[in-house]
C-alpha cells in the first residue's frame, strides 16, 4: 500500500503543483464554453474577467470562481432531465456532448436525491482502477462475488433536430453508472447483457436487475455459496455485507438445499430474471455436503473462511461511522481475511483511493479533477481555500471540487483530516472524518456528526456492540433529549444501564455549552433505544424499493429528521435505556 511521509519535499511540492495546475487547466479549457459556465449568474465575474483577459486562465479561476452548490447547478440539470428534450436545448450543458449518466445521490437526509451529470472521458481515470481493483484476476483461478446493482430509476430520453432518438441514459446510483459505462452496458444493450456472466464472477449479470433488496442479497449469497472458489466479495459498502451474511444465517437450510437439489428458490422479485438464472445454476450436492458438514458455525469467529477457504479480501467502504460494522465484519471473516475500502466516494467525484490495508479511513487524493481544500478556521470563502500542494499536516477541512464532469467549486460538504502525503508523487493522504450539515441545534449549540458519534461509541464498552446507529432529537417530553437508536451485536452487557452517563459525559467533555445544559435541567439526559435486529436492514430494503436505486445508495443518517421513519422505528425499539434518576 502507500508510503506515508510527513511533509513534501521541494521536489514533490513542485510536482504535486505542477500536476494541479496542468489538470486544473485542462478542466477549465473543456467545461468554460458549456452551458453552465455561460449562463449562470454565479460565473458572471468569471466571464468578464476571461472577455477581458483570455490568457491567465489559473489567476482568473482563482480570482473569480466562487464556491457554489446545488442551488446554482440544479436548474441546468432539471433542463437535462426533461424526457425527449431537444439535442440543442441539453447539448454541452455541463461538459460536451451529452451525458453518459445520470448520478442520484443517496437522500440520505431525508430530501429528495441531488442529480449530476456524468460524461464519457478518453483518457485513463481513476474509477477504472477502482473498477479493476473490484473484479480482480486471481493467480488462483478464484471467483469473486460483485454485489452491484445495474437498475435504474427512468431512462432520459434526447431527441435530434429530425425528431429521431439520438441518445438515451439512465438516471441511477453513481456504482450503477459508471459500471455501465466502463463496460459499455447501455440500457439499450440490456437484454443482451442479462444473459451472461462476467469474467470471475460467481452471480449471473441478471442477479443486478433485481431491486428487491432481501432477493438481490440473497440470490448473490446463493450463487456465492455454491461456488467453492470464492475468493473476493465486494458489496460497495461494509454494512451491505453484514446484510448479505445475516440474510444467509436466516435462509441457511434453504439455501443449502436449493444447492443440494439445483432449484432456484421463488424468491419475491425474482421471477422475471428467472429464465436467465436458471440455466446458470445446477445441483451441487457435494457441495451442500460439505456446506452442511461446517454447518451454520455463526459463532464461531471465522466462519466464512470454513465455507471458502480461498476467501481473501472483503471490499466495502467502513470509514467514519460506517466504521462501527467493522468488529462484525471481523467476527464474519477471522484474521486471515483482509478488509478494504472502495475508496472516497461520492455521487459528485471520486475523491481518494484507498490506501492503507490496516486503517479504512486513509485514502489517497486521485488526480482526475481539481480537490481544494476549505480552511474550516478561516472565512468560508473561495479565499479561504487552499490547492493540494498547499494543505498542511494535521488540519481539517471541507472538500471543494472542481470536475471534469462540469462542477465548479463545488461544495461537497465532507470534512478531512491530512493524514500526510504520499512518498512517491506527494499527493495528499485524507482521513475522513464527518459529513458537515449532519447535526442536531440544540440549546443554541449545533452538535455535529463526529461528536455524536464519538460519545455512542464511548459507552460500547459497557452497552454492547454497536453496529449500527442512529440520533433523533426526542421531544416528546420536556425537556427534549438526544435518542440514539441502536442495534447490538448480541445480547446487551450487564452494565448496559451505564451508557446513558457514558454519553452524557462525552457529548458534555466535547461541549460546554451542552454540559451546562444537562446540569441546569435545559436539556434532559441522552437515552438508548435498542432496536430490534434487523430494523436498518429492513429499513433499507424499503427505501430501496421506493426510489427503485442501487443497493449502496441507501445509508442510515446519523441524524434522522423524517418523521414518519421516526416513528416507524421506534415502534422496533424493545428496550429503553435511561439515566437511572430519571
Amino acid at each position: 500500500m502507500t508510503s506515508i511521509v510527513p511533509t513534501l519535499t521541494p521536489e514533490l511540492f513542485d510536482s504535486l503543483r505542477q500536476r494541479v495546475e496542468h489538470t486544473l487547466l485542462h478542466l477549465i479549457n473543456k467545461n468554460r464554453h458549456t452551458r453552465y459556465v455561460r449562463e449562470s449568474p454565479v460565473f458572471c465575474d468569471f466571464r468578464t474577467a476571461l472577455d477581458a483577459n483570455d490568457e491567465s486562465l489559473l489567476e482568473t479561476f482563482r480570482a473569480t470562481i466562487p464556491l457554489t452548490g446545488y442551488d446554482s447547478y440544479e436548474p441546468f440539470i432539471n433542463k437535462l432531465v426533461v424526457q425527449k428534450s431537444n439535442e440543442n436545448d441539453v447539448k454541452d450543458m455541463f461538459s460536451p456532448g451529452l451525458p453518459n449518466f445520470i448520478a442520484g445521490s443517496s437522500a440520505t437526509s431525508g430530501k429528495k436525491p441531488k442529480l449530476f451529470a456524468k460524461y464519457r472521458h478518453t483518457a485513463r481515470s481513476s474509477t477504472q482502477d477502482v473498477d479493476e481493483q473490484a473484479n480482480p484476476v486471481s493467480a488462483e483461478g478464484g471467483k469473486n462475488c460483485i454485489v452491484y446493482s445495474l437498475t435504474y430509476r427512468e431512462v432520459i430520453e434526447v431527441i435530434g433536430e429530425d425528431k429521431t432518438t439520438v441518445s438515451r441514459f439512465p438516471i441511477t446510483s453513481m456504482s450503477s453508472g459508471v459500471i455501465r459505462m466502463q463496460h459499455g452496458v447501455d440500457v439499450d444493450k440490456d437484454p443482451f447483457f442479462i444473459t451472461l456472466t462476467a469474467p470471475r464472477a460467481t452471480s449471473p449479470v441478471a442477479v443486478s436487475f433485481i431491486v428487491n433488496y432481501r432477493s438481490f442479497l440473497l440470490m448473490h449469497i446463493l450463487f456465492a455459496l455454491a461456488d467453492p472458489q470464492l475468493e473476493t466479495v465486494n458489496t460497495l459498502f461494509g454494512y451491505v455485507f453484514v446484510d448479505m451474511i445475516r440474510h444467509m444465517e436466516e435462509e441457511w437450510d434453504a439455501l443449502v438445499h436449493a444447492i443440494e437439489t439445483g432449484a432456484l428458490p421463488d424468491w419475491e422479485g425474482t421471477s422475471h430474471v428467472r429464465q436467465y438464472l436458471e440455466p446458470k445454476f445446477s445441483a451441487r450436492p457435494e457441495r451442500a455436503a460439505h456446506l452442511r458438514a461446517v454447518g451454520k458455525a455463526t459463532e464461531q469467529p471465522g466462519w466464512l473462511k470454513k465455507l471458502w477457504p480461498g476467501l481473501d479480501v472483503v471490499i466495502g467502504i467502513a470509514s467514519g461511522v460506517f466504521s462501527v460494522i467493522i468488529p462484525k465484519m471481523q467476527h464474519y471473516l477471522g484474521p486471515d481475511v483482509h478488509m478494504r475500502s472502495l475508496g472516497f466516494t461520492a455521487s459528485e467525484a471520486y475523491i481518494g483511493t484507498a490506501c492503507s490495508a490496516t486503517d479504512l479511513s486513509l485514502f489517497k487524493t486521485t488526480s482526475d479533477d481539481i480537490i481544494e481544500f476549505l480552511d474550516m478556521s478561516g472565512l468560508e470563502t473561495a479565499s479561504s481555500l487552499v490547492f493540494a500542494h498547499e494543505v498542511k499536516l494535521g488540519h481539517r477541512y471541507e472538500v471543494v471540487v472542481t470536475t471534469r464532469d462540469g462542477l465548479w467549486r463545488y461544495r461537497l460538504g465532507d470534512v478531512i483530516e491530512i493524514a500526510g502525503f504520499d512518498s512517491t508523487d506527494g499527493s495528499p493522504i485524507l482521513r475522513y472524518i464527518e459529513r458537515r450539515g449532519t447535526s442536531v441545534r440544540v440549546q443554541g449549540v449545533l452538535v455535529g456528526e463526529e461528536e455524536l458519534t464519538s460519545a455512542i461509541f464511548s459507552a460500547q464498552d459497557v452497552l454492547g456492540s454497536i453496529t449500527e446507529m442512529t440520533v433523533i432529537v426526542d421531544d416528546r417530553k420536556v425537556p427534549s433529549s438526544l435518542a440514539y437508536l441502536v442495534e447490538i451485536d448480541g445480547e446487551l452487557s450487564p452494565s448496559a444501564d451505564q451508557a446513558p452517563a457514558r454519553i452524557e459525559a462525552a457529548l458534555g467533555g466535547s461541549n460546554d455549552i451542552l454540559m451546562k445544559a444537562f446540569a441546569k435541567g435545559k436539556l434532559a439526559p441522552p437515552t438508548v433505544h435498542v432496536l430490534k435486529t434487523g430494523t436498518f436492514r429492513e429499513y433499507r430494503a424499503l427505501k430501496i424499493k421506493a426510489a427503485i436505486t442501487g443497493t449502496g445508495q441507501i445509508k442510515v443518517p446519523v441524524v434522522l429528521w423524517d418523521q414518519e421513519v421516526q416513528e416507524w422505528m421506534l415502534q422496533r425499539v424493545e428496550k429503553v435505556i435511561a439515566r437511572h434518576d430519571e
